[in-house]
């Protein structure tokens, strides 16, 4: 069993463990009970009821969070010629040209924090699929990260002002950031409810009874907290 520190324990006995706090209860204790001497992030875990052996099944999307995330984000978009150009202006970190995919291919180079493309890049782009998919950086329609050259300089626009992809792993369960703990306490729940307002909308319609089993938050190095999904106030 993992042995935690003095703080995570005084930190865990200000939490009632079986106690389904409203969301932004929760985030105001996250914040009490936050004990790194670091910007943590408020992380939210969610326990689906979904069988992600099913394509029906699974759970994909982005949200745009209300304040942001709290951090630079490195964008590469991955486009050529006119295109690149149109990236290059709309304010892309990396240009994901032909060099950029050899060297993700050959060192294993991801030194960027999300990624778009033009769909002329995408048969191309393939070829790092296993590199970039386990991160959660390969481009994908479903996502909003293959978009039209005109629909760049949103789409950069949104990426770096703290739009989240959020999917399901294999287990069925979601984690997603909602911001920095040194956030305003009111900043951080807006950004937690329109998260759990998205994944809500991303309900698969076969999905039966209760779609979210548990939800809870923690700060990075902090104790869980469980929310109830049935308080949807801020």
């Amino acid at each position: 069993m993992a042995q935690h520190g003095k703080r995570y324990e005084n930190a865990l006995k200000e939490i009632e463990e079986e106690k389904n706090y409203p969301l932004t209860e929760a985030v105001a204790l996250a914040k009490k009970v936050s004990h790194a001497k670091f910007d943590e992030t408020l992380e939210m875990h969610f326990r689906l009821n979904i069988d992600s052996r099913h394509s029906d099944q699974q759970v994909r999307n982005t949200v745009l969070l209300p304040h942001g995330l709290g951090k630079t984000v490195r964008v590469i978009v991955f486009a050529e010629g006119d295109d690149a150009r149109k990236a290059e202006a709309a304010g892309a970190d990396i240009i994901g040209d032909e060099a950029a995919l050899a060297r993700i291919q050959n060192e294993g180079w991801v030194d960027f924090d999300a990624a778009l493309a033009v769909p002329s890049m995408m048969q191309r782009i393939s070829r790092v699929a296993r590199i970039l998919g386990p991160r959660g950086l390969m481009p994908n329609p479903k996502a909003g990260t293959v978009v039209q050259p005109e629909e760049l300089e949103k789409a950069l626009g949104e990426l770096k002002a703290g739009r989240v992809e959020f999917r399901n792993d294999k287990t069925g369960n979601l984690h997603v950031p909602a911001g920095k703990m040194s956030f305003d306490a009111n900043k951080l729940a807006e950004n937690a409810q329109a998260i759990l307002d998205a994944v809500q909308r991303n309900r698969p319609s076969t999905v039966k009874g209760s779609f979210i089993r548990r939800l809870t938050i923690t700060s990075t190095m902090g104790p869980a907290i469980r929310v109830d999904i049935g308080s949807q106030a801020i």
